[in-house]
């Protein structure tokens, strides 16, 4: 009786170990998918920034990874031809112009051909843009070169310089190297002006950078005010049509007391080195209305000379009142003594 006991219950147990068995092996086929592609799966390489894909370039720095194969998998930079050198391949890769995607395709294909790795795993990450610069320089707080990576516009590459400094002129130039007609580069001006970007804020002006742009901002042009006023100086020129005579006079604080009823503006025809003419205007006329206001243009000079005559007037009549003034003083002296 003891004997069949144990027999029961010895086939109770192998029957639960055969449950079990079809179970485990039940659920290792379901994962057999998983499990492969966690074997064929490389870790990602360390220290490898996570960039946003965009075509590589010449100078670029870019990681290759060949799972199960060390000897491949390093960081390379792209030649400036736009191609890359993988070692035990007879023959350069080109990489300028593809997707990191495309260069993966590109390098299976070299391996498979070399009769290299059955079946290759290559995964291609761009570790640092070289191949897409932007600079801005001139009138802002910062000058800066940076990469072009991901989404960038033009209010952006001036953000990142720190904004448009104080001197900054009316228009922003954004130079690009495009090819012309006939293959050649050719240098493309774009004249942004600064009002239209920042107080009409108009996105057709905010223009989309895509690397190899330089952005200059010039500063304004300036008028200098000497001679008899009360704050000689030089003065920002923000609109050509606008800067006239009177409004210089007024951001010098106005005219000294001896200032001459003429005026003169020297102004240089055609640049720093041309001829450099004197043009008389009547100034006096101007204060009181009775002439047109004359404008100015950017690096003029307006000259107020002095009225030597009724200076020398003023100075002998100043004297005769000092003279007149001590004459009585000592005479009511005399008086009272």
């Amino acid at each position: 009786m003891r004997i069949h006991f144990l027999r029961h219950a010895h086939l109770v147990r192998l029957a639960k170990w055969k449950i079990q068995a079809r179970w485990v092996a039940a659920l290792l086929i379901s994962l057999a998918p998983v499990l492969a592609q966690v074997r064929t799966t490389p870790m990602p390489e360390a220290g490898v920034p996570n960039l946003p894909a965009q075509r590589i370039g010449a100078s670029d720095l870019i990681a290759v990874s060949v799972y199960d194969a060390p000897e491949l998998t390093r960081t390379v930079r792209v030649d400036a031809d736009g191609f890359i050198r993988l070692p035990m391949l007879g023959e350069r890769i080109k990489a300028a112009g593809l997707m990191p995607a495309e260069l993966e395709s590109a390098i299976v294909k070299a391996l498979e051909a070399a009769q290299l790795i059955v079946d290759p795993f290559v995964t291609v990450t761009v570790a640092e843009y070289e191949s897409r610069p932007i600079s801005v320089a001139g009138a802002v707080k910062q000058p800066i070169r940076f990469q072009a990576v991901g989404s960038v516009t033009l209010l952006d590459a001036i953000t990142r310089a720190g904004g448009l400094s104080p001197e900054a002129g009316p228009e922003i130039l954004v130079s690009r190297t495009q090819a012309g007609p006939d293959g050649t580069p050719a240098s493309l001006v774009e004249r942004i002006p600064v009002r239209g970007l920042f107080d009409a804020a108009d996105p057709e002006l905010n223009v989309r950078l895509t690397g190899g742009e330089e952005i200059r901002i010039p500063e304004v042009g300036k008028v200098y005010v000497v001679g008899n006023v009360k704050k000689p100086g030089a003065f920002p020129v923000q609109d050509a049509t606008q800067t006239s005579v009177l409004k210089v006079l007024a951001l010098a604080e106005g005219l000294e007391p001896y200032a001459a009823k003429e005026a003169y503006i020297y102004r240089r025809e055609g640049g720093p080195g041309g001829k450099k003419n004197e043009i008389p205007i009547e100034l006096n006329k101007i204060m009181q209305r009775k002439a047109p206001d004359a404008l100015l243009v950017a690096n003029d000079i307006l000259y107020v000379p002095d009225n030597t005559g009724r200076r020398n007037a003023i100075s002998a009549l100043q004297k005769f009142l000092l003279f007149a003034s001590g004459a009585s003083t000592a005479a009511i002296y005399g008086v009272v003594r």
